[in-house]
């Protein structure tokens, strides 16, 4: 799940070595997400009205789903 997101992100930005994901495991079924990102491509992950990000965690879920856990992105 870290991968998936770690490439599209770096797929979205101009700057792809800046891109950092970090796990964060709350308890044994719930994970989150940190997604960092250079300043100046804050805007092309989050997207227009936040389209892209929510197409992230669209699919952070249905991965999450399929393992049996609850998933959250964090967009730092």
């Amino acid at each position: 799940m870290r991968k998936l997101i770690e490439y599209v992100a770096q797929s979205l930005v101009d700057d792809p070595s800046a891109v950092q994901v970090r796990e964060i495991r709350n308890d044994r079924n719930a994970v989150v997400l940190e997604l960092h990102v250079a300043q100046e491509d804050f805007g092309k992950v989050i997207g227009r009205q936040g389209r892209v990000a929510k197409a992230m965690r669209t699919l952070m879920r249905a991965v999450g789903t399929r393992e049996g856990r609850h998933t959250a992105l964090e967009i730092v």
